[in-house]
């Protein structure tokens, strides 16, 4: 143990503690940003506010003590003329003394400007930005993602953050300073004498009159070079996406001319805006270079006249060749700030646009206490309404009781995954209601909803991520030994503990690749099961849950499937009959409506479209009549869920 006499105290770390001022992972659920530039901005900095502020005054004054060290050192210089040098200390020095005081304690302004702006907000704005966005995009509704390319929603989440705090600091940093800059400059000039401003206030108009005119012009081609960088890089990402597809059809030459043109398109907007910026370039040099001149010319003109002394023409002057080199750092910010502007409105269309499922303002968590589903007179079609709209589901009526195992059977095109979808509210109900235990779904949370519910998808996707967390992610609070459970129960153990990913990790620890890609279709299906089995849901939902598993593994986690469903209210659908022949009860869906309902034997005696599907698939092959509709409605298609609940 340590002497308390003898052990040093760790000297305080300014740089932490400037980094600390700010919580960039607020819990607090974000709100639906605004649609307009200005509101989108203001409610971006929540929570920075104070920071952004004190940057700001602190810019300010630092802007003006720069501008007021020139009209100093114009002071200096006359002393330097009417003074001898034996003479200079004993009649100034108390002066130099003051000003070279003030000139060090400037640094101060500086270092806590610097602290905040790099410290403070550099980093934890835009990842603050950032934390918030992801979170309003994984609250928005499926039908945005069946619109949206992910890695273009992805992007703008990233480059959006960027923008947002780039335009900020622009506003508040860089534009304040140059203008507490420039009205001290006139303040000082205009004390020396009124005509050493004509320079400077012509030189300002002029500025102004080329900002008019290539700003605009900026922020339309920025606008255009976001669209474009967006759509590039979606091509881009789901290209590499659907890898497989690309290779199995030997298409790379065709993704690659399908991304040059999107590339082209990008590139004209960087032709575009390089010619701006050109003319930006020589435009800012020549005024600049008259700005130097005419000052130069007006104040050896006054000093001639004796109106002005040799201090104030070497001050203005000075003051002109630092505007020389603010006025180009203030263009390039400029045509930053018209890039940053275009990279934030078209971050705005996708950022801010309106969930079109969302929790009422006074919804409850739903409460299962049996299990029994009700569909009450359910219309929908994909995104259309009216009476020429084709209805996927159209007036279709059905109780489920607590605990009973349904099977859902049809012609692909019939209804039947779109009937899950509205079950858990992925899509709100246009016409018709569903009610869990006598609760209306659209009166509960969504989350509480699809809490209570497991469900293996045909289409299963895992998260790159270990196997170990793709299992537990159906209960994040289980144990080990639950999980490792739940593999066995679902035929996965075996398999798990031979996986091995390019890192070396092995059995729960390998990592399945992006959306599961290092896995077979059936190992995949398997751990999506273990998932569910984890999940232990009151309300089971199977969309051909064992479709990609052969048949011998099929048989043995037909009895674990079984097993789960013990106490529990089951939909499953399946096109392969045989897997769901023994269920309670058996609806034969057709063009959104029931029509057929009974147990296995029945329906064959009764001879309608389940017994000719049966028929059909016992002969070894589905017939035209079976798959005459497998193209009826692309919409239910692509409205499949793409990831096991």
């Amino acid at each position: 143990m340590q002497n308390p006499k003898t052990s040093k105290t760790r000297p305080p770390n300014v740089f932490r503690f400037f980094e600390n001022r700010v919580d960039p992972y607020p819990d607090a659920p974000p709100a639906l940003p605004p649609r307009g530039f200005f509101a989108f901005l203001w409610s971006g900095t929540a929570g920075m506010r104070p920071f952004i502020m004190g940057m700001t005054l602190l810019t300010a004054a630092i802007g003006a003590f720069e501008a007021l060290l020139f009209a100093m050192l114009g002071r200096v210089v006359d002393w330097l003329a009417r003074v001898e040098p034996a003479q200079l200390w004993e009649q100034e020095g108390g002066r130099l003394l003051l000003l070279g005081g003030i000139i060090l304690g400037s640094g101060v302004l500086v270092a806590l400007q610097t602290m905040l702006k790099h410290q403070t907000l550099a980093g934890n704005f835009p990842m603050r930005l950032r934390w918030n966005f992801h979170r309003v995009m994984l609250g928005q509704s499926m039908s945005f993602y069946q619109d949206e390319f992910a890695g273009r929603v992805a992007a703008k989440v990233m480059q959006t953050a960027l923008a947002v705090r780039d335009t900020v600091l622009i506003l508040t940093d860089i534009l304040v300073f140059v203008v507490i800059y420039f009205v001290t400059i006139a303040v000082v000039v205009g004390s020396f004498a009124g005509w050493m401003l004509i320079p400077f206030l012509a030189w300002l108009g002029l500025y102004m009159v080329a900002l008019r005119w290539f700003v605009p012009r900026l922020s339309r081609v920025s606008r255009a070079q976001a669209d474009a960088r967006s759509l590039m890089t979606g091509r881009i990402t789901d290209a590499y996406t659907n890898i497989a597809t690309v290779k199995l059809f030997s298409h790379a030459g065709r993704e690659a001319a399908y991304a040059r043109s999107a590339m082209k398109e990008f590139m004209a907007t960087v032709h575009g805006q390089m010619r701006l910026v050109s003319g930006i370039e020589v435009v800012n040099h020549t005024l600049s270079m008259l700005l130097i001149l005419s000052t130069a010319g007006v104040s050896l003109w006054l000093w001639t006249r004796g109106e002005v002394g040799v201090g104030a023409v070497a001050a203005a002057t000075a003051m002109a060749l630092r505007l020389n080199g603010m006025s180009h750092w203030v263009m390039w910010e400029m045509a930053s700030l018209f890039e940053h502007v275009g990279t934030v409105q078209d971050g705005i269309n996708t950022l801010s646009r309106r969930q079109l499922v969302r929790d009422r303002p006074d919804a409850r968590p739903l409460a299962v206490r049996q299990g029994e589903i009700r569909f009450e007179n359910l219309s929908f079609a994909y995104g259309a309404s009216g009476p020429q709209a084709r209805k996927v589901i159209d007036g279709f009526s059905l109780v489920i009781r607590p605990g009973e195992k349904i099977g859902v059977v049809g012609r692909s095109g019939a209804g039947k995954s779109t009937l899950v979808n509205l079950l858990l509210r992925f899509y709100d109900i246009e016409e018709g209601r569903i009610l869990v235990d006598g609760q209306d779904i659209a009166d509960v949370t969504q989350d509480s909803l699809r809490a209570q519910v497991g469900m293996v998808t045909q289409d299963t996707s895992l998260l790159h991520r270990s196997v170990r967390d793709n299992i537990l992610y159906g209960r994040p609070g289980a144990t080990d030994a639950e999980m490792i459970a739940a593999a066995k129960r679902a035929e996965a153990d075996d398999f798990i503990h031979t996986l091995t990913d390019p890192k070396g990790r092995h059995g729960y620890d390998a990592h399945v690749g992006e959306r599961g890609v290092k896995l077979s279709g059936g190992q995949r299906q398997r751990i999506a099961i273990a998932r569910v089995m984890l999940k232990d849901a009151p309300i089971l939902l199977l969309d051909e849950a064992t479709s990609a598993l052969d048949s011998e593994v099929e048989v043995a986690i037909q009895a674990s499937l079984y097993r789960l469903m013990e106490g529990k209210t089951v939909v499953a659908i399946a096109h392969r009959l045989s897997t769901i022949a023994a269920m309670d009860r058996l609806v034969v869906m057709d063009r959104g409506r029931i029509v057929e309902e009974g147990d296995h034997r029945s329906l064959l005696a009764r001879g309608g479209l389940y017994a000719r599907l049966w028929a059909h698939q016992s002969g070894g092959f589905l017939g035209a009549e079976a798959d005459d509709e497998d193209g009826g409605d692309a919409a239910e298609a692509g409205g499949r869920i793409a990831a096991s609940a």
